[in-house]
C-alpha cells in the first residue's frame, strides 16, 4: 500500500471511530433526556445492552456464515 493510500485509509478509520463515539454520546443524551432519573451506571448498562441487541448485532457485525471461535485447523 502506498503512503497516500495508507493515510487515506487511516483517516477513514479515524472518521469511523469518531462517528461511533458520536453515536454513543447521542444515545446517552437521549437516555438522559427521556429518563432523567437514571444514574450514570444505569445509562451505561442500557448503552451496552443496546450495543448487544441492536439490529445486525445478533451474530456479530461480520458478513458471512457464523463459525465457532477460535477456529480449529
Amino acid at each position: 500500500m502506498k503512503s497516500g493510500e495508507a493515510e487515506q485509509v487511516s483517516e477513514r478509520f479515524r472518521t469511523a471511530l469518531s462517528l461511533y463515539e458520536l453515536g454513543e454520546r447521542m444515545l446517552r443524551q437521549k437516555l438522559r433526556r427521556q429518563q432523567p432519573e437514571l444514574s450514570e451506571e444505569e445509562i451505561e448498562e442500557r448503552v451496552v445492552a443496546w450495543l448487544h441487541r441492536r439490529p445486525g448485532a445478533e451474530l456479530g457485525d461480520g458478513e458471512g456464515r457464523p463459525v465457532p471461535w477460535p477456529r480449529r485447523g
